[in-house]
């Protein structure tokens, strides 16, 4: 299931740099929840954008920055120019989505699609004949969405099943899951709750609340974001002032345009006084002129300083001005549905933190862990168990584990700055994406992916499924070969670096080994594992602290399955060598340097990584004394270590 997160848009220009455009709101289904559909023939359709028109107004977002267009409706392939309309978009475009009921995909919109990447979302809306139709209420839906679903999979044109769940097929949900995965490797949960219509039709209106699920139910299925901040905000992000519109006006780079020309800055928008009519006037006047007016347009009421403005659980509730204006024709109106909906989401929050989080301690740092699926006391390997804590530290780092991949659109992922299997790693001004990708070339799909922000300090994890997380003992907290695609980074940024080590603690100072496969590293630990303290004997942090140098423990371990989260003040570092004496030769600065970078662990290398961590060898270098040890088996090498405590 495609997981929605909130992203902060800040420090850019104000441009309208994503348009989304309803072709039409005619569908050639009825389905009970929508709220927006109008029938085929409907005498409105004399009044939507012709195709000039709606080139015109793609023209003017273009010159205007705009990159990305959103297309929907109603059907938008109910109109008989959608192909060529299509065709225009996604040619000036460097990428577009497309939300359609898929029941009038042809061959011809099939292979258009396939050539025109971007994000197509086919909806869903019941397992089986019966129920589907039960819910699109026309005979033959079924058959004709397969058929649709078929056209794209002949063509080769990828995209997303949008399940939408309801009352009416509820009860086959699981199924309907099922067959989204046999229909396309992505798929995602539409909106789990319904909207209202402002269109005043009561009848419409008491169908939608007919299909609206428990709020329980609608909290699994849309799960909140559990985090530690308790920011005074609504769940949509809009942090909420007396102006009610103008925190959401600020930070939009986007736009929307109804089927009549009408522009505005939200999809949800149905107030004519919040819009703009484009056959009258221009796309820059909306968007410079017109739409930041709306700032000040919607007043805090005393109703709504008396319910949501001032609600404790603001930050589980999807509550948002527009909302409102559906549900009862008002902008400060509360929405009693969406009042029990954010109470599910505070208990859904208490349960969560029990059974989906843990924490772990390494070096200082620590591992917030969380996962869709519940984790159990078999979740990871027993060497983890050691670095559990109950509390997390000030320094925290989140892994937060998926068990789907949502679709990835890679021109909107920013600048590849790696390709080899198995990763293709993108960057953009935030974030760094991670692409588990397969040497076979042909393969297009991705076996894992990761999102993590550009600190390293948050990471999302997306697994094809769960099985193999479910089958427990896991290695690593990632899930990946080695938890380092994360550490490495991390610590990198507060002057830490990962070594291929072993290290002890011995009379009170940690000693760590150097060294690569069959240096010796495992034996050294061997020979000093009656009189030492053994913190591993394969991956060794060092950090750098206010008093100094201090090794630490990992559970990355290599032949020898002992581990420990320990530290100690860091004693020596040594540079293995296998002989048939016990000495220790002192190296220079140059040559410390030298070495470690050889057996430094490394990650995602970019600039700024490497000159943290040669500053941070260099540093080592200077302060800890660095030298070649010989070695034999003998066991007398603890006297060399003697003569450095």
């Amino acid at each position: 299931m495609t997981v929605a997160k909130k992203q902060i848009v800040a420090n850019l220009p104000r441009l309208p740099l994503k348009g989304t455009i309803d072709l039409t709101y005619r569908c050639n289904n009825d389905c009970r929840h929508c709220w927006v559909r109008l029938a085929p023939g409907a005498a409105e359709k004399q009044n939507e954008l012709t195709y000039d028109e709606i080139i015109d107004i793609i023209n003017q977002a273009r010159a205007l920055g705009c990159r990305e267009w959103s297309i929907s409706g109603g059907e938008p392939m109910l109109r008989p120019d959608f192909y060529d309309i299509l065709d225009y978009i996604s040619a000036r475009s460097q990428t577009y989505s497309l939300n359609t009921n898929g029941t009038l995909i042809t061959p011809r919109i099939a292979q258009l699609l396939k050539e025109r990447k971007g994000n197509k979302m086919v909806a869903l809306y019941g397992a089986s004949k019966e129920v589907y139709e039960d819910v699109s209420r026309i005979p033959g839906s079924f058959d004709a969405a397969m058929r649709g679903f078929r056209l794209l999979k002949q063509a080769g044109a990828g995209f997303v099943v949008q399940v939408i769940p309801m009352q009416a097929n509820y009860h086959e949900y699981e199924t309907m899951i099922e067959l989204a995965k046999s229909l396309s490797p992505h798929w995602r949960i539409g909106a789990p709750w319904l909207y209202l219509s402002a269109d005043g039709d009561a009848g419409k209106n008491h169908e939608i609340c007919q299909q609206r699920l428990p709020a329980d139910v609608v909290v699994q299925l849309d799960p909140p974001v559990v985090t530690d901040n308790n920011a005074d905000e609504t769940g949509c992000g809009c942090v909420l002032n007396e102006n009610l519109f103008e925190s959401c006006i600020n930070v939009r780079r986007d736009f929307y345009i109804d089927p009549y020309g009408r522009m505005t800055f939200c999809s949800y928008i149905r107030d004519p006084e919040l819009m703009y009519d484009l056959r009258r006037g221009t796309v820059q006047d909306a968007w410079d002129h017109f739409i930041p007016s709306l700032k000040t347009k919607v007043k805090a009421s005393q109703e709504f300083r008396e319910n949501c403005g001032s609600c404790a659980k603001r930050a589980s509730c999807n509550w948002c001005m527009v909302y409102g204006y559906l549900e009862h024709g008002r902008y400060t109106a509360p929405v009693p549905y969406l009042c029990s909906v954010a109470d599910a989401a505070e208990e859904f929050k208490k349960k969560w933190r029990d059974v989906h989080t843990r924490y772990y301690q390494l070096a200082g740092l620590t591992i917030k862990l969380e996962s869709d699926v519940p984790l159990n006391g078999s979740t990871f390997h027993h060497k983890l168990d050691a670095f559990e804590v109950k509390t997390p530290g000030d320094d925290v780092i989140t892994i937060r584990h998926h068990f789907t991949i949502p679709p990835f659109d890679e021109k909107k992922l920013g600048q590849q700055i790696y390709r080899k299997a198995p990763w293709a790693i993108y960057k953009n001004g935030s974030h760094y994406t991670y692409l588990g990708i397969s040497p076979d070339e042909t393969d297009d799909t991705y076996h894992k992916a990761i999102v993590f922000t550009h600190d390293y300090s948050y990471g999302r994890f997306y697994s094809r499924d769960d099985s193999t997380f479910k089958q427990g003992k896991r290695q690593s907290l990632t899930l990946t070969a080695s938890d380092q695609l994360m550490l490495a980074p991390a610590l990198a940024k507060r002057q830490a670096c990962f070594f291929h080590a072993s290290g002890i603690v011995y009379k009170g100072l940690g000693f760590i080994f150097i060294g690569h496969s069959e240096a010796g590293k495992s034996t050294m630990v061997k020979l000093m594992q009656e009189q030492a303290e053994i913190l591993n004997d394969e991956r060794i942090i060092v950090r750098r602290w206010p008093d100094g140098f201090k090794i630490h423990g990992t559970w990355s371990h290599g032949e020898i399955p002992i581990v420990s989260p320990n530290s100690a003040p860091l004693g020596g570092l040594f540079f293995l060598n296998k002989a048939t004496e016990n000495s220790a030769r002192p190296v220079d600065k140059a040559e410390a340097v030298k070495r470690m970078i050889a057996c430094l662990i490394k990650s995602h290398e970019t600039k700024e990584w490497w000159e943290a961590e040669l500053d941070l060898l260099e540093r080592i270098a200077d302060e800890v004394p660095t030298a070649v040890l010989n070695f034999d088996k003998s066991g007398q090498v603890r006297t060399v270590l003697d003569m450095y405590v």
